[in-house]
């Protein structure tokens, strides 16, 4: 705490006044510090931080009004308009409850590259005869390439032979996450832009919305 001499201290009170007047501006001005200095270690490492956080951090011995809280943002007709977010994996799988989740619905708009899995003969194991075609299964998967988004799409056809009714099929290609959406090229991305780029979860999830595609961060996290 700063002592005054009182020897010092002039006789006029005109002096006597703007004297006290410096005083208090000078210790407005150190309160304002401390405060900007406790909001800066103390506050929320968030990149924009809320003007109320600097008033929730009173000083001792003084109390410091509450500011009022911020009115609600309104919802225009353009933010209600969002891209539709994944929901489940590929195929429906029975949950814990006995119900089933929807599929997920890639964005129709991604550009698709079909990669086409054929049995390795086109002749019957069993009996040596030809092989017709069946039908086929079909599963996408999510890629990015720097730049933009695509879709894999992994067709398998189904191959029978009708003298010994057998079936034939290429086996499923293998995946970085098991039934998961992704490919090694996205993981790499993310990890990378995560770790060496430093580019936190949140901000990746709006890169990528910008791109077509709903990526929420809890999504990346897992």
């Amino acid at each position: 705490m700063v002592t005054l001499d009182h020897d010092q201290l002039p006789n006029d009170p005109a002096e006597l006044q703007q004297l006290v007047l410096r005083q208090r501006a000078w210790l407005e001005a150190l309160k304002a510090e401390v405060i900007r200095l406790r909001r800066w270690r103390f506050g929320r490492s968030a990149e924009v931080i809320d003007a109320s956080v600097a008033p929730e951090l009173p000083l001792s011995g003084g109390v410091v009004p509450r500011a009022p809280l911020p009115p609600e943002p309104m919802v225009s007709a353009r933010d209600e308009r969002r891209v539709p977010k994944l929901l489940s994996v590929d195929t429906p799988h029975e949950t814990q409850r006995g119900t089933r989740r929807p599929p997920r619905v890639l964005p129709p708009e991604l550009a698709r590259v079909t990669q086409l899995h054929q049995p390795t003969s086109c002749q019957c194991n069993t009996c040596g005869g030809p092989l017709s075609r069946l039908g086929e299964d079909v599963s996408e998967q999510l890629d990015y390439v720097p730049g933009y988004f695509q879709v894999i799409r992994h067709v398998r056809p189904k191959l029978a032979c009708r003298p010994c009714a057998t079936i034939v099929q290429a086996p499923a290609p293998m995946r970085p996450i098991e039934r998961g959406l992704p490919t090694a090229g996205l993981l790499a991305q993310v990890i990378a832009a995560k770790y060496a780029d430093h580019c936190p979860l949140y901000r990746q999830s709006g890169i990528y919305r910008r791109s077509g595609v709903e990526l929420p961060r809890a999504m990346l996290a897992s």
